[in-house]
């Protein structure tokens, strides 16, 4: 069904990710004191703030791999609150991690294939019936072409993954989690151990997706002297709160920062 222009502006002004009160604690240790955080379609969103504040544990939170311990999280205006990392993926809300884990030996496009959405001539049940599943992998095939294309890959799908640079890598992340039908992705630090060129280009190809591809990003990320060149929105945490929230310009500017992030940054 088609939304119409009103529908899509209501839909757009609607946050497609919404924490409310998340709490979590290790034994004694408060890791998330009541977190509230949402972020807007086709927008990157990024957390800040020193090691220890909270902002890994919000991800892993939200992505289910932790349950909270009170709170509730929307996604699309749907409850995920302690729903299993697989269902919350299924639902389009992705998570890569700090160290891309691809399959070495495969080539990059290999890559992206065996992650595709819904692979039936991969069925015990379905592989003798070529003719049933055909079409869906040739789909498959011309969308990882056309995410390969989006993310300056195109020129190396043949190569084994094991040999990309850190930035294809991460790039490489950012295509498997587009060809699961990702409508949000969740980076924990997509520029870490990248020189400052290599870093530019990560986050420049990771808002021609957000433009092209429509994708939403919340990104965890250090190097804020680049990061804060093309994220739309900041939240800084500390000590498993959020301490402010805005545009980069104000979220930096504002003394509870200064005081409790950069006044502590290593």
């Amino acid at each position: 069904m088609k939304l119409t222009l009103n529908e899509k502006v209501v839909s757009l002004s609607q946050p497609i990710l919404s924490a409310k009160g998340i709490r979590k604690a290790f034994g004694g240790l408060c890791a998330l004191g009541g977190v509230d955080i949402e972020v807007s379609p086709r927008m990157m969103t990024m957390l800040i703030g020193p090691n220890g504040s909270g902002k890994t544990t919000f991800l892993n939170v939200v992505s289910g791999f932790y349950k909270p311990d009170g709170g509730n999280i929307l996604f699309e205006g749907k409850e995920i609150t302690g729903m299993p990392p697989e269902r919350i993926s299924k639902m389009g809300l992705v998570r890569t991690f700090q160290v891309p884990s691809p399959f070495q030996k495969l080539s990059v496009l290999e890559n992206l294939l065996i992650a595709g959405d819904r692979n039936p001539g991969e069925s015990f049940l379905w592989a003798p019936l070529r003719r049933a599943w055909i079409n869906r992998e040739r789909e498959i095939y011309e969308t990882a072409m056309r995410n390969l294309e989006l993310l300056n890959l195109s020129h190396l799908k043949d190569e084994p993954a094991g040999t990309l640079s850190g930035g294809q890598l991460k790039l490489l992340e950012v295509g498997r989690a587009l060809m699961t039908g990702a409508k949000m992705i969740m980076m924990d630090e997509p520029a870490s151990g990248l020189n400052p060129t290599l870093a530019h280009k990560v986050f420049e190809h990771l808002e021609k997706v957000k433009k092209e591809a429509g994708l939403t990003f919340l990104i965890i990320e250090h190097r804020l002297d680049i990061a804060l060149q093309y994220v739309d929105y900041v939240y800084a945490m500390a000590n498993g709160t959020v301490i402010s929230r805005g545009k980069g310009e104000e979220v930096m500017s504002d003394p509870r920062v200064i005081e409790g992030y950069l006044g502590s940054a290593e």
